[in-house]
């Protein structure tokens, strides 16, 4: 059973990253998905596990070991258990793609890797013992040579990752190599059997493609429930102020680079809402929406706050919801809260991720 998710939203600090003489340096772009409604037939893909956690590049240069979030920022003060796996591998320089995972009671657990992203360093040191991060590995940038890789077709890139994990990293409890096949059947299985474990989906990789760095044209994503990361642009207060927050304003960034409003999120308890108050009240007072502000109440809506008024927030913080049909721009319904994401920075929450890949023609 997971344990009940926190209400309070972590946040992951700006900070400058070490200089690194590798080809790839942080902050880089990790390869993005698009989403699709089922996995999809070929010889032309790959299939991965999609596992619950936080994407993580991996930069390792002689001594120095960086870890670096989907948003750009370190990681490796949170993990220091990864930092120290990644030092004690042979090669002394390489780039890996991967997802860090923490598992709670036999499954993989998210909101343990949430109470990671703290201030105190003595709380990161008790839970990494307590529970230890592993770090699952999916793709090869730099090899153990230094050179690029990344302009390699995916085939290749596995088949070097497979040689990597073989010569130089060897049985390591918290480095370890993420599963793939061409074998749709497997596919299906993951996206089955693992549900209970973590596996909150499948990830289908184009072999002949390079890795596109910030771009969505070399996989799509399939996973058991369409979500979305979403800007919190702005809230409205409860019918009584003193309730605290009725419901979340939720934003995505358009072709422009506006924030556009397109939906709530009001699925809060009596106590959360009070929380949320605390978690939002330094975000107060920001541009809130840049682009299609929230208007009144709508036929759509279900707001607590039947007025129109709502309050602006700085554009920091980002959400996971689940949603049911878009229409127009905007949730045709009231999304469900799964979790904050401080892993991702607001401006890779854009319309982009709601586009639904074509179903690519089933090779000869």
């Amino acid at each position: 059973m997971r344990a009940k998710k926190k209400i309070e939203a972590p946040e992951l600090p700006n900070a400058t990253f070490p200089k690194l003489s590798l080809p790839i340096k942080p902050p880089f772009a990790p390869m993005e998905a698009r989403q699709a409604k089922e996995i999809p037939e070929g010889k032309q893909f790959i299939y991965e596990p999609k596992w619950d956690g936080f994407r993580c590049l991996a930069f390792r240069d002689v001594e120095k070991v960086v870890l670096q979030s989907k948003a750009g920022q370190p990681l490796g003060r949170y993990f220091p258990e990864i930092v120290d796996a990644l030092s004690k591998i042979k090669a002394k320089k390489f780039v890996l793609d991967s997802e860090i995972v923490v598992e709670v009671g036999g499954h993989l657990d998210f909101d343990a890797i949430l109470q990671r992203i703290h201030p105190a360093e003595s709380r990161i040191k008790r839970l990494s013992k307590k529970t230890p991060a592993r770090m699952l590995c999916f793709d090869l940038l730099v090899d153990a040579e230094g050179k690029l890789f990344a302009d390699e077709h995916l085939t290749e890139r596995k088949k070097s990752l497979q040689e990597f994990f073989k010569k130089q990293v060897g049985k390591n409890a918290t480095v370890q190599l993420s599963p793939f096949s061409k074998d749709l059947k497997q596919a299906d299985a993951w996206m089955h059997d693992l549900a209970a474990y973590g596996c909150d989906g499948v990830m289908a990789k184009l072999a002949d493609e390079p890795y596109h760095s910030g771009a969505r044209d070399g996989m799509v994503k399939i996973k058991r429930m369409r979500t979305a990361d979403c800007v919190v642009g702005g809230f409205r207060f409860a019918t009584k102020k003193e309730a605290g927050v009725g419901s979340l304003l939720l934003g995505l960034y358009n072709d422009e680079g506006q924030l556009d409003h397109v939906g709530f999120c009001s699925s809060f308890s009596a106590g959360e809402k009070l929380k949320l108050v605390k978690t939002l009240k330094p975000l107060m007072g920001g541009e809130g929406f840049t682009g299609k502000a929230p208007g009144g109440p709508s036929r759509w809506n279900a707001y607590n706050d039947r007025s129109s008024e709502w309050e602006p927030l700085k554009s920091k913080l980002v959400c996971e919801v689940q949603y049911d049909h878009v229409s127009n721009g905007r949730f045709r319904h009231g999304t469900k809260f799964l979790r904050w994401r401080p892993d991702k920075s607001a401006k890779q929450c854009t319309f982009e991720q709601l586009k639904v890949a074509k179903r690519p023609k089933r090779a000869a």
